[in-house]
This record gives C-alpha cells, sequence and structure tokens, in this order.
C-alpha cells in the first residue's frame, strides 16, 4: 500500500477535482504492475495497472482509494476488476463519494472477491484531504501562504516585496501553486505587483487565477487580464458592477469570468460559488487584507507562512496581517499540528486545522 501511496502522488497537478489514486497488482508475493489516475477525466488507477498485465486471475490489487461502481467520465472500475478475476482486493480507505461509498465494496463482495479495507488508512486520507473536503461540501481546501519578514511584514511601505524569501522557499510555492486548483490574490496585489500567477513547474497545469476586486479597480494593463489565453482568469465581485463598460470589456474582450456577491453574502458564500466551478482548492497568497479577512473568519484549512531572517524595523511597512485587536495572549489565533520546513536560512511554519500533511 505504501507503493501504492507513492504511486498515486504522481498524479498531482494534472487530476482535480478528481482524487489522487493508485494500485499495484500483486501475484504470489510479486509485484506484476504498477499505476496511478494520470489526468482528469481519464482511466483511473485500477484500470492503468489491470490493462498492464496479462497475468490478473488470482491476484491481490492494492488500491488506495475504495474503486468506482458507477459511470461517470470513465466505465466503473469494479466492472474490469471482477471480469479480471481479481481474488483479493486491499482497499486503503473508502470513497466519500456518495455515489461510490460502500457501493464500490458491495459490488466486489458480491462478486466473491475478498475485501480488506483500512490499510494505511490515516496516509491515505491525508493524500486526498482536498478532495474529501470538497467532494462532501463542495467547499475548496483553503491553503494560506505568506513569505514574511522576522517582524512580520511582507512589503515595504513602498511596497517592495521581492524577494523576502530564498529561492528555496520559492521553489516549494511553485509546488503548492502546481497542487492547488486555483491561486487567490487581491486587487491590490495585482496592481502593486503585477503576477502571472502561472505555475513553473515542468510539465503541470495552470491554477485558476481567482482576483478579489470588489470594486473593479484593475485595468486591462495587467498581465492577468491580458494574458488569459487559457481562459482560467476569474474575477470576484460586486454584483452592483454588472452593468460597468469594464465588465463587459474583460467578459467579451478578455474572456474573463466573473463571480459575483451581494452585500448580504460573506467569504463563505464566495467560496460556494467558487466551488461551483469544480475548483477543489485554492492557495490564498495575499496580499495583507485577504490573507487577514481569512484568518478573522477562520476560513482555512491549512497553510505555511515562510520566514525570512530580514528585518525591515518599519511601523509603515506592510504587515502580514492586520485587524485583529485581541486583549489577552489566549486570545490571538493559535496554528495547531504544525510541520517545520527548513529552507536554507528560510523557516516554514506548515500548519493544519486536522492532523495530517499535504503530500507537497
Amino acid at each position: 500500500m505504501e507503493i501504492a501511496i507513492n504511486e498515486a502522488k504522481k498524479g498531482i497537478g494534472a487530476v482535480n477535482p478528481n482524487p489522487l489514486v493508485g494500485a499495484v497488482l500483486v501475484k504470489d508475493n510479486k509485484i506484476l504492475a504498477m499505476g496511478h489516475h494520470e489526468f482528469y477525466g481519464g482511466p483511473h488507477a485500477e484500470v492503468n495497472t489491470l490493462n498492464k498485465s496479462n497475468d490478473t486471475e488470482g491476484c491481490t490489487l492494492y488500491v488506495t482509494l475504495e474503486p468506482c461502481s458507477h459511470y461517470g467520465k470513465t466505465p466503473p472500475c469494479t466492472k474490469l476488476i471482477i471480469s479480471s478475476k481479481i481474488k483479493r482486493c486491499v482497499i486503503a480507505t473508502l470513497d466519500p463519494n456518495p455515489l461510490v461509498s460502500g457501493q464500490g465494496v458491495k459490488q466486489l463482495e458480491e462478486a466473491g472477491i475478498e475485501v480488506i479495507i483500512g490499510v494505511l488508512e490515516n496516509e491515505a486520507r491525508n493524500l486526498n484531504k482536498v478532495f474529501f473536503k470538497y467532494i462532501e461540501n463542495k467547499i475548496p481546501y483553503i491553503f494560506i501562504k505568506a513569505g514574511i519578514t522576522l517582524d512580520g511584514k511582507i512589503a515595504t511601505q513602498s511596497f517592495s516585496s521581492q524577494w523576502i524569501t530564498n529561492s528555496l522557499a520559492r521553489n516549494k510555492v511553485e509546488k503548492y501553486r502546481n497542487f492547488f486548483s486555483g491561486i487567490l490574490v487581491g486587487a491590490n496585489t495585482v496592481i502593486q505587483d503585477n503576477p502571472s500567477l502561472r505555475c513553473k513547474v515542468l510539465g503541470n497545469r495552470n491554477p485558476y487565477r481567482l482576483i478579489l476586486d470588489k470594486d473593479l479597480i484593475i485595468s486591462e494593463k495587467y498581465s492577468i487580464i491580458s494574458n488569459n489565453e487559457d481562459q482560467k482568469t476569474f474575477i470576484i465581485t460586486s454584483e452592483k458592477n454588472i452593468n460597468l463598460e469594464k465588465f463587459q470589456l474583460f467578459s467579451e474582450k478578455f474572456s474573463i469570468k466573473f463571480i459575483t456577491f451581494s452585500e448580504n453574502e460573506n467569504l463563505k458564500d464566495i467560496l460556494k460559488k467558487i466551488g461551483s466551478y469544480n475548483i477543489d482548492s485554492i492557495l490564498v497568497e495575499g496580499g495583507s487584507g485577504v490573507i487577514s479577512s481569512f484568518f478573522k473568519e477562520e476560513i482555512y484549512d491549512g497553510g505555511e507562512i515562510i520566514i525570512a531572517p530580514k528585518i525591515l524595523g518599519d511601523g509603515l511597512a506592510i504587515p502580514f496581517l492586520n485587524g485583529f485587536s485581541p486583549n489577552m495572549i489566549d486570545e490571538g489565533i493559535t496554528l495547531k499540528n504544525i510541520k517545520i520546513n527548513i529552507y536554507d536560512d528560510n523557516v516554514g511554519f506548515e500548519f493544519y486545522k486536522e492532523e495530517g500533511c499535504l503530500p507537497v
């Protein structure tokens, strides 16, 4: 099962919003084949594995997630497993999808296949933290990233911020951009940095680019608007802006997609709307106001704060967070399930609301 889990990780950056799944085919204590879910809409791990071997009868199939039992983008995996005359199927964890949960196991058992459930279950669930949350709630998994100075700043008062963290830390951020479906920043970050919000991991897809811009203040001169050939830029803005000329221009000329919200809607409501576009996870990159909103409303599943050994010592420099006013120390936010990452002279505090780290 450890091999199957490592096999599943090969699908990182390609399968969202589907789960990461790996499988291993074994007979007489020898591995005959391995496979993983390679890309969204493509054959599942069980299919990729079984199709690699002509000797499947009497084998044991190890799989990290319960095999699907329904027709979706591909036929049910249980049908192929049964026809392959597999003797035993070892499953790490059940699928939370109501269309599958328990049904895959039931079909296999009714066909006379021995089924064992729960081998390395925690590891398998951590592998698919994003999938489990999204399939159960249709709300994206939220991961907050920030690179800060030792005195808690993300930029000077003139908004200079490149680079606070070192190249090793920035390489980790690229892995996050490859792992999560979307990146979210505020309008001020776009104006100050003109970011492309692309992924530099070779051979993998770019995430959706989400801009929180309540008053629609950004213009077409920014890269995130003008370079939208993949049509993956979204602007999240007030519904009051629907009739603006800029709204129509962005939509028609640059193929920008809009998610609008009313005064009565909050951040959770906005996330539900984002989730409706099959965006199962979001890397929140800033700036200060955006990150502060997610922390203040405690709408996050995990994150990493990377600290560089730099000091600005300027009260007017841009803080990592603002808007908090606790009277007592114990009223502040305490991050939990901490993992310390070392990037040469930078230190990352990776944290999660629930136990277990993501496979990034």
